[in-house]
């Protein structure tokens, strides 16, 4: 495990950060740390100078500043999370980034109704490609969330990977010399950039915008990249931000989704060898569904209590829908009237559009689409314990992970019953 965690040098700090925040929420110490932090300070100041030779500065002492740097985070976790608390009691009118981004977003909505469709199907288009919800019904929300693509009318990595595969290909026939390759990398990151502003910066959207960005700045410096340390170097720089975003429903789907598909789907792509290119893309829709499906199941339970059972036959249909409309909604959007080709292009998102608004309409309609499903709190961390218990058990095959995961489904067994 140790050598796991030194392979992702940022998940020791995230860890910390996070346990920072959590303190300052459950037990105010923002007076407290600052005392604790003079003390951690004199202590360290006191045992350098009776040190000899200065051993205290060697590397043999890395777990001793191991420990003072995880003070030193904890401390300045608290103290953010306060002032950030502070900060939302009194709460300022929004900053000049975030007005010019609605002014873009309203601007990009608007061009929407030049569109041969209905109100329902402008709104979709508006959600689906601008995160601009405020047209959208609740009925078209529920028919969403019934057939287990509600993360379509949320732009969010998935989103942000289509516009990025987008303009990777766009800008594949660049050479491939060095001054064209940063080329091609300033202008992909401009342009991620713009697609999460216009997209209202939204925590999903920032979060894959952050991930793709360090994974781009990594390949064009050459550097050997961890997916797993990517994602904990995004959480922690949103964090560090703002501490409550971890509170966010939004943060937590959007980070622990990916993080199953990142542990879970190369495993389940590994079941079956798929070597048809035209069978390759359906079934890699099909295992990240399902990884991320598996992922998010129990905080679903605990904020919207309910669960999709066609999930897995509307998403491959949908995902590959959404991966042409997302782009050419994008284009049509930003380019003139007069380009030629410009009607076909707005025929296609039409068409793709009420194609999309009938398929969910239908499969929404299927008896025992949606399922009730309840978590309370406790029974929602339960089961995150036992599957991560029994995903370590599958890894390892230590039979104490066993045994606890078993203990632990009991004790969820023996609550709910005390719970009636």
């Amino acid at each position: 495990m140790l050598k796991e965690i030194q392979k992702r040098p940022f998940a020791r700090p995230l860890f910390w950060w996070i346990t920072g925040i959590l303190l300052q929420v459950c037990f105010p110490l923002q007076q407290s740390s600052v005392w604790f932090m003079l003390s951690v300070a004199t202590i360290v100041l006191f045992a350098m100078m009776i040190a000899k030779g200065g051993a205290s500065l060697s590397y043999d002492a890395r777990w001793v500043w191991g420990a003072i740097i995880a003070c030193v985070l904890l401390f300045l976790a608290i103290q953010s999370t306060a002032y950030t608390e502070q900060r939302l009691l009194n709460p300022s009118a929004p900053g000049w980034l975030q007005e010019k981004a609605k002014i873009a977003q309203i601007y990009l909505v608007e061009r929407l109704d030049r569109l041969n469709l209905t109100d329902s199907g402008k709104a979709i288009l508006a959600t689906l490609t601008l995160n601009h919800r405020q047209e959208m019904s609740w009925e078209i929300r529920n028919q969403f969330s019934t057939v287990g693509v509600a993360h379509l009318l949320s732009v969010s990595g998935f989103h942000v990977a289509v516009v990025c595969n987008f303009l990777s290909i766009l800008f594949s026939v660049f050479p491939k010399q060095m001054f064209f390759r940063w080329s091609r990398y300033l202008l992909m990151i401009s342009l991620l950039w713009t697609f999460a502003y216009v997209a209202g910066l939204s925590i999903p959207t920032v979060r894959a915008a952050l991930m793709l960005s360090i994974y781009l700045t990594g390949q064009i410096l050459g550097r050997r990249q961890d997916r797993y340390n990517t994602l904990a170097a995004a959480a922690f720089c949103m964090l560090l931000y703002n501490p409550f975003y971890l509170f966010e429903v939004g943060f937590q789907l959007s980070f622990i989704a990916v993080f199953f598909i990142l542990y879970l789907q190369p495993r389940f792509s590994r079941l079956i060898e798929v070597r048809n290119p035209l069978l390759a893309t359906p079934w890699n829709i099909l295992t990240v569904t399902v990884a991320a499906q598996i992922g998010t199941v129990f905080l679903c339970g605990y904020y919207f209590r309910s669960c999709s059972t066609v999930f897995l036959f509307t998403n491959i249909f949908l995902s590959l829908l959404a991966t042409v409309l997302i782009p050419a909604t994008l284009l049509w959007m930003f380019l003139p009237a007069w380009i030629p080709g410009y009607g076909i292009l707005q025929w296609l998102v039409e068409t793709l559009t009420n194609h999309l608004m009938w398929f969910v309409a239908r499969f929404s309609q299927v008896p025992g689409a949606a399922l009730s499903l309840h978590f309370d709190f406790v029974t929602m961390l339960s089961a995150y314990g036992i599957l991560g218990l029994w995903l370590c058990y599958c890894r390892s095959k230590r039979t104490w992970m066993l045994f606890s995961a078993l203990s632990l489904t009991l004790f969820v067994l023996c609550w709910q019953i005390g719970m009636r």
